[in-house]
């Protein structure tokens, strides 16, 4: 009898012990650990390690205790198996939840933006401000004319390939995929819709991005974008040179220009379009998808000439004749002397 009760006094405390270790274990794995009251994020490389990890969701959710966590990952050897990525926490998270999406490699996209940027060094510079990539990893295959002919471009004409737009990608993309992204991107955009209307102003997608560069380096005015667009068109087609300011800036690397002068419009650049007749070799800048539009659908008018206005509002004055045009430049470059602008 003595025996029977010894037994059952001994079963009775492993069932309580039991009992108060699986309470623990579903504390520590099942508890919300995650204090903050909105979604952040931490960022995995490749180089971090389980400790590494634990300090960044300690840092981003203001954890109080990462034991399930811990142990879950010691178990499962999570330091062999570190996904890198951008993943959220969220508020109220457990150590179940969390580290079941970090050891599954569940991350959270980033919403990548391509700006409308002058250059391709601007461009690697946003980007790897964005992503896990360096900025070198972006711009050295632009660079190179092997890797853009399998684009189907070459390195002066390569940024066409970029629709200035906000996509999703993941943050640890590589260079290849996001190249690939950019490209199925391209596709989207020059649907047979648009690809229909550059066959009918007879121009090709490059070449309607290029002039769109140009437009957009006269102007930020979205009304004025369609008229400069049909007002190069209308050299273009009649064979006269586009004689675009922007184009020199470009060709000197020198953005900061305010006043082209004669010295200016000799260098000897293909970009440099007061000295060379058609357009450019490629864009001076990336352009946005509303500088595509306004040349797509350019305004019909006759204006072959303009000039910005003296009133420095940013828009331009507009005509058909020489002569007005040569008046405005006058009216136009005595208020650059008046304001001392050299």
């Amino acid at each position: 009898m003595k025996k029977k009760r010894a037994l059952l006094v001994i079963l009775c405390t492993l069932m309580a012990f039991g009992i108060l270790c699986a309470g623990i274990i579903c504390h520590y794995l099942f508890s919300p650990i995650v204090k903050t009251k909105q979604t952040t994020y931490i960022y995995i490389t490749p180089q971090d390690t389980q400790e590494g990890v634990v300090q960044k969701i300690k840092e981003q959710g203001k954890a109080t205790s990462l034991h399930g966590f811990e142990w879950m990952a010691s178990y499962y050897h999570y330091q062999k198996s570190i996904k890198a990525g951008r993943y959220a926490i969220h508020p109220g998270e457990n150590s179940f939840q969390l580290f079941r999406r970090l050891s599954r490699g569940q991350q959270t996209p980033v919403n990548l933006v391509i700006p409308s940027v002058r250059t391709l060094d601007k461009l690697g510079q946003s980007i790897s401000r964005q992503l896990m990539l360096d900025s070198i990893d972006i711009v050295s295959p632009l660079q190179d004319s092997v890797f853009c002919s399998r684009l189907g471009y070459t390195p002066q004409t390569i940024a066409c390939l970029f629709i200035p737009n906000t996509y999703q990608v993941y943050w640890n993309v590589s260079p290849e995929s996001f190249f690939q992204r950019m490209q199925k991107e391209h596709k989207k955009f020059w649907n047979e819709k648009r690809l229909k209307e550059a066959e009918e102003i007879g121009f090709t997608p490059t070449e309607i991005v290029t002039i769109a560069s140009i437009v957009e380096e006269e102007t930020a005015n979205n009304q004025e974008k369609p008229i400069i667009a049909g007002l190069y068109i209308n050299r273009l087609h009649r064979g006269m040179l586009l004689q675009a300011d922007p184009t020199v800036r470009f060709a000197m690397q020198n953005f900061a220009l305010k006043r082209i002068l004669h010295v200016h419009l000799t260098v000897d650049s293909p970009y440099n379009t007061y000295k060379y007749a058609g357009l450019p070799p490629g864009p001076i800048r990336i352009p946005s998808i509303n500088g595509i539009e306004s040349v797509l659908h350019y305004s019909r008018h006759n204006y072959l000439y303009m000039c910005a206005k003296e009133d420095f509002s940013g828009t331009h004055c507009f005509t058909s004749s020489l002569a007005q045009h040569q008046l405005n430049a006058q009216r136009y470059q005595r208020e650059l002397n008046r304001r001392r602008i050299r």
